[in-house]
């Protein structure tokens, strides 16, 4: 990953000679850096974008959660709540039942080794979600501990915080992006005991909780991005903060929505860029419209799906649980496409943060095979978040028993009930000289804007189809430079799937070098060159 910058750099170089001819444009430049891939003479300029960073955060995520390696959840790990307090639900119990510090750190250092590390990035892994509390922040900031349920518990988890950090350097050593979640936050934010106290939540109902969280992810960014550029050369992996995980507002949607708006201005204060994930309090289209409405950069909503809880679920079988999400009719598939489209438009993005291969067994009743069963409704799921969504998280990475293939990714593969194959792998990696892809590429970009051009033929108005020439152009060369600058190590196809932030970042360079005239029309062209110079990458991976 060190050479990632060069290489960067070199392709700069390369692609600023790649001419695109016939369309009259005005040319400008803006400092001093050609924006990576863009069309020769027609290129714009803009900062550094993309670096080593944008990689990670921009990348399609294919992820799993980290689940119970800090926030624990006894379902999963046994062994830490042995000596818990009652009722033995919560860390808050664990930590104060007997030889809490010694449990939880032996549990720290054994739940997530190098060999796990290793063998998520061989699977295809790229990202991981690391569910957090709020306490496991002590260790580099005591004060977040304060009036809470943890003040007097700092020494049983002080050590967290190394633990959090080293986790994000042995990540990138794999090339693995990291995701932090708030996990827990003071006063529970939600019912459950995995928001860190077996207590009745209190975080919407006393609002003095609600402003110590913002305290608490402020200190939480500030001490990650003073780490992350502490390193030599600076680590490139935090993709992003999750402010809240799960949050169930019930009467207090609005105020929900404000504790959102006032985390957005504290934490971009620290840093701008830092992409920021939401929990959708599962109200998917009213989140969507209010990230729209928010109209901050880079906004992420996360969305958790699961069919094994309800009477519903229990009730519907595992073949009609794949059928509807694989059917674009049916009420699921209808919101992801439309939220994912919406989101896209204003540059954000949305991401499934938790799924499983769990169905109720009411559901594999009379199924045959059950292993097939559920492997086909991961593969239906699969299938949905691969064409609506920037990236998705499976629920769990492993459980302390082993055999568990609903919720055990590493079980899941391993009894071939998720597909070891989800991944493309980079057979050929697109070379930085090809006369013939740039000949496919030309003859793709004629016939998209001859369909533009056609179509908006039919209406009267004003229109600048170089401009969507500009944009698949530019589309398509990101896509091939995006799959070509992995890692020479990295074995996987790696495809731009936060499209929304990514074309907002194009636009910008665009407009500043060539007016904001009919912009519409680099957008389009823009999304239609990145699709085909993805679908190049791939075909040229199977012949």
């Amino acid at each position: 990953m060190r050479k990632f910058i060069t290489k960067v750099k070199r392709h700069l170089d390369d692609k600023f000679e790649d001419v695109a001819q016939g369309y009259p444009h005005p040319s400008a430049e803006i400092g001093s850096t050609v924006v990576p891939w863009a069309t020769g003479a027609h290129a714009a300029t803009v900062g550094s974008f993309p670096t080593e960073q944008d990689w990670y955060r921009y990348r399609k995520q294919r992820g799993v959660n980290l689940g119970s390696w800090f926030v624990l959840e006894r379902w999963i790990a046994e062994s830490p709540f042995h000596d818990a307090a009652a009722p033995a639900q919560s860390d808050l119990d664990v930590a104060r039942g007997a030889h809490a510090r010694e449990i939880l750190e032996r549990h720290w250092d054994t739940w997530l080794t190098e060999a796990d590390w290793k063998w998520l990035a061989d699977a295809g892994i790229n990202t991981v979600r690391v569910p957090i509390g709020y306490y496991h922040v002590c260790g580099a900031d005591p004060s977040v501990l304060e009036g809470t349920d943890f003040a007097d518990l700092g020494a049983v988890f002080t050590g967290a915080w190394a633990r959090i950090t080293n986790a994000l350097t042995i990540a990138h050593r794999y090339g693995i992006g990291v995701l932090i979640d708030l996990h827990a936050a003071p006063g529970k934010q939600n019912a459950d005991a995995h928001s860190g106290t077996s207590a009745e939540p209190a975080f919407f109902s006393k609002p003095r909780n609600m402003a110590h969280t913002i305290r608490v992810l402020s200190s939480l960014v500030s001490n990650l991005t003073a780490f992350v550029k502490s390193r030599d050369p600076p680590l490139s992996n935090l993709v992003g903060i999750e402010l809240l995980n799960e949050p169930q507002p019930g009467p207090h949607d609005e105020a929900l929505k404000k504790w959102y708006l006032d985390a957005f201005r504290t934490i971009r204060a620290i840093d701008p860029d830092l992409p920021l994930y939401i929990g959708d309090a599962w109200r998917t289209d009213d989140y969507a419209g209010f990230i729209k409405s928010a109209n901050v950069p880079f906004v992420v909503l996360d969305h958790h799906l699961y069919r094994c809880f309800t009477s519903e679920d229990i009730s519907t079988s595992a073949a009609e649980h794949a059928r509807r999400l694989r059917d674009g009719h049916e009420g699921t598939s209808q919101m992801f496409a439309r939220v994912g489209e919406a989101l896209e438009g204003v540059g954000g993005a949305m991401v499934v943060g938790e799924w499983s291969a769990a169905l109720n067994p009411g559901s594999l009743h009379g199924a045959g095979d059950e292993m097939q069963a559920k492997r086909a409704y991961v593969e239906a799921q699969l299938q949905l978040y691969e064409r609506c969504c920037a990236g998705w998280f499976f629920w769990t990475y492993k459980k302390e028993t082993r055999g568990d293939t609903g919720w055990s990714f590493r079980d899941a593969v391993d009894a071939g009930v998720f597909p070891a194959g989800f991944r493309r792998a980079l057979v050929r990696r697109p070379a930085e000289h090809d006369p013939a892809r740039d000949e496919r590429r030309e003859q793709a970009k004629d016939r998209a804007l001859g369909e533009h051009t056609r179509y908006w033929e039919q209406y009267t108005g004003h229109y600048e189809h170089w401009r969507f020439a500009d944009g698949f152009i530019q589309g398509w060369n990101d896509a091939i430079s995006f799959a070509a600058l992995a890692p020479a190590s990295h074995p996987f196809m790696e495809e731009i799937g936060f499209k929304g932030p990514w074309t907002k970042q194009r636009v910008r360079a665009h407009v500043a070098a060539k007016g904001d005239s009919n912009v519409w029309e680099f957008e389009h062209g823009l999304a239609q060159g990145l699709r085909a110079g993805c679908e190049d990458v791939a075909a040229a991976q199977s012949q």
